[in-house]
């Protein structure tokens, strides 16, 4: 008898956490496409658990993973395994530096991706020697190597 009770309040609270999450604006995982299912799975156990928010950024990149090529997918999954096995702190830094670069104004980020484009044409050993000459210098040297980069007259192209 205890166990059927034990079951009756487990169900209980798994419905209550799933109508609390619904009426959070949070969404119902069976309302949820097959497809929708299958991209995330792995998250079918605590879905109802996940803030809307967290499950809205989970379908936003489920409908991504969807519409991608396979090729997309392998270099997408390739990105994914060298992101993980970034250490934490090396993410925090990224996070801050891409939260850096969405404040900017679209005319500094293209100028932004337009050296690093300029840079990724380097040979191998170009670059390395660049990133060698960059790590030694001194903070003040650095700024006013960003600041001419910054002020300088663009290529035509």
């Amino acid at each position: 008898m205890n166990v059927k009770r034990l079951i009756t309040t487990t169900v209980a609270l798994l419905l209550t956490a799933g109508v609390t999450n619904a009426q959070d604006g949070g969404v119902d995982w069976n309302s949820l496409s097959n497809e929708q299912q299958q991209v995330l799975s792995r998250f079918a156990d605590s879905w109802s658990e996940l803030t809307s928010e967290r499950q809205q950024r989970l379908l936003r990149g489920a409908e991504r993973w969807s519409a991608m090529t396979p090729e997309q997918r392998q270099a997408a999954e390739r990105r994914f395994t060298r992101w993980r096995s970034l250490s934490d702190e090396r993410r925090q830094l990224i996070r801050e530096r891409w939260a850096i670069y969405r404040d900017l104004s679209p005319e500094e980020q293209r100028r932004i991706r337009e050296n690093f484009q300029r840079y990724r044409e380097l040979r191998k050993e170009r670059q390395q020697m660049l990133r060698e000459r960059y790590r030694n210098m001194p903070p003040e040297q650095r700024q006013r190597v960003r600041d001419r980069l910054k002020d300088r007259p663009r290529r035509r192209q």
